[in-house]
């Protein structure tokens, strides 16, 4: 009889184990991608008007190259040098062969739908975003359009040149249980004349 009600126990017993473990690397994912982003605060304040690339951490691969402003959103993130995974889990990532960041040109920034971009959903046309460089020049953007794309659909990264442009592009959809997937969703914001700074 005893042995019976054990028995009983264990598969609620590891069922329970197996949701709180899955319940803390979701909350784990979040806390990191948080801590981060004062760890990155403290090397932007350091390398600020510097030619020097101040690491956040010692062992990271990355440094901060702009800030990212949605004031609308509450959104104030620092965006970090390459799109790797590893550069991606602590903030978003600035695509090396766009336009420096406040340039001339398509600057693009790529981050995780489910962390930094997760305000993307709610973003709307005629929305602002600001972003500054390390030499502290700023770039107002109006959002323009926001369009989902297949990820090897690539037509999006030419966008006219000879235009201050900013695309923010992450996975899609939002809620989807599985990271990566096949479709991308992609926001182009355009700096307007009478407000670029």
């Amino acid at each position: 009889m005893k042995l019976k009600l054990s028995a009983k126990l264990i598969l609620p017993a590891i069922l329970l184990c197996l949701a709180s473990w899955q319940l803390g690397q979701g909350s784990y994912i979040h806390l990191k991608a948080g801590v981060a982003q004062y760890l990155i605060a403290d090397a932007w304040q350091q390398q600020e008007n510097s030619t020097t690339q101040i690491k956040p951490w010692p062992w990271a691969d990355t440094w901060p190259v702009a800030r990212l402003v949605v004031p609308q959103h509450n959104i104030d993130q620092y965006v970090l040098a390459g799109v790797s995974g590893e550069s991606l889990a602590f903030g978003p990532g600035y695509v090396f062969a766009s336009a420096a960041p406040t340039a001339l040109g398509n600057t693009i920034i790529a981050a995780h739908r489910d962390t930094h971009f997760s305000f993307l959903k709610d973003l709307k046309k005629g929305e602002v975003i600001t972003l500054y460089d390390r030499q502290g020049t700023q770039r107002h953007y109006v959002v323009h359009d926001m369009t989902i794309v297949d990820k090897d659909d690539v037509a999006w990264l030419n966008i006219d040149k000879a235009q201050y442009q900013l695309t923010l592009a992450t996975c899609y959809p939002f809620d989807a249980i599985q990271a990566g997937g096949p479709l991308r969703y992609v926001v182009r914001a355009i700096s307007l004349p009478d407000i670029s700074a």
